[in-house]
């Protein structure tokens, strides 16, 4: 199980570059500076978020358990969830978006009292 969360972590990693540099370099000028904030927030907690994911499939090869396991998909849906809404918020003007925001920003946070709570009980 901690392959495709390895590979995810990996992919949203390197997406995150992308994205990172498509804002930096491709909307600058085409955004407001604060949609534009916005934009490099979602690029920013999707890195860390990536790298979150690689973190719990390393620890998952080591100690398997259905607490990192699971936060490993929190970790994974949450950046969807929370980083995407972000960017269609940057992009779109659409303010809905931003109250979809903070359920990605939820399974974030559980995903982090997953790790805790996992290493804790192992």
């Amino acid at each position: 199980m901690s392959r495709p969360l390895g590979i995810l972590g990996g992919l949203f990693g390197g997406l995150a570059v992308v994205v990172g540099a498509f804002g930096a370099h491709g909307l600058k000028g085409r955004l407001s500076p604060e949609l534009l904030a916005v934009f490099e927030t979602a690029a920013r907690y999707q890195m860390y978020h990536a790298l979150a994911l690689l973190g719990v499939a390393i620890l998952l090869e080591r100690r398997p358990s259905t607490p990192l396991r699971a936060a490993g998909w929190c970790f994974a849906g949450g950046t969807v969830v929370f980083s995407g809404s972000l960017y269609l918020l940057a992009l779109t003007g659409a303010p809905w978006w931003g109250a979809v925001t903070p359920l990605g920003g939820v399974a974030l946070i559980a995903g982090w009292g997953l790790v805790a709570y996992g290493l804790w009980r192992s």
